[in-house]
């Protein structure tokens, strides 16, 4: 065998009439009417163009709208006093000193507890309770 290769011509089959596909004519005009890359497969009307800016700034609104809200600063801290632990005192004692007439001695002592981060009622002398001013 030889190195050249040889063309080979292939027939249709017997009663098939064989069939050239159409020329593809191309001229400097239809390719730079074609898109080019990924970007320009997007084409926005007239329609569309006004629909995008609509939401975007109905977005823009609904966040600056949100911080508004939020703009109305840290709440005004309640007024305390400190009180030192003597020997022998308690914080159901504190709690009741503290509490308006009428009110639950049990909801001051559990304020207490809250406010001074207490993980239980027991107080030590010398301690600094911070108390509600009331």
């Amino acid at each position: 065998m030889s190195a050249m290769t040889t063309a080979r011509t292939v027939r249709p089959a017997a009663g098939v009439r064989a069939v050239r596909p159409a020329p593809v004519v191309r001229d400097a005009s239809t390719r730079a009417a074609r898109p080019t890359g990924p970007s320009s497969t997007l084409h926005l009307t007239r329609r569309g163009r006004l629909v995008v800016w609509t939401v975007a700034a109905l977005v823009a609104l609904g966040v600056g709208g949100a911080a508004g809200a939020w703009a109305d600063g840290p709440a005004a801290a309640p007024e305390v006093r400190r009180v030192v632990v003597a020997p022998g005192d308690t914080l159901w004692g504190i709690a009741a000193e503290a509490a308006s007439p009428g009110e639950d001695v049990r909801d001051v002592v559990l304020e207490l507890m809250a406010l001074n981060e207490l993980p239980s009622g027991g107080v030590q002398a010398g301690q600094t309770v911070v108390v509600p001013a009331r």
